[in-house]
């Protein structure tokens, strides 16, 4: 398993489902980076300049939208994962 260091977040990229309804779409569509995703696990967090970590917003389990380009993409054991920094995800949705 990955884990992360610092402000770091690893993310499980979820598919969206793209209905067609007798639209044409180009294949590039089906190709696109994922920008949700399931949180499976967080860094401790940053340092401070107090020297005290700041804890980070997201927890294991959280469904995030990030950033399109802001994560890097890794493969383990044949998964693909996402590695960002907690500033590249915009909201946790409830």
């Amino acid at each position: 398993m990955l884990k992360p260091l610092s402000d770091h977040v690893v993310i499980e990229p979820l598919k969206e489902e793209k209905k067609k309804s007798g639209i044409i779409l180009p294949d590039t569509v089906e190709k696109e980076k994922s920008e949700k995703g399931k949180v499976i696990a967080v860094g401790p967090g940053k340092m401070g300049d107090d020297g005290k970590r700041m804890t980070l917003e997201v927890k294991k389990g959280n469904i995030v939208l990030f950033t399109k380009y802001g994560p890097n993409e890794v493969k383990v054991d044949g998964k693909e994962y996402l590695i960002a920094r907690e500033e590249d995800i915009l909201a946790i949705i409830t």
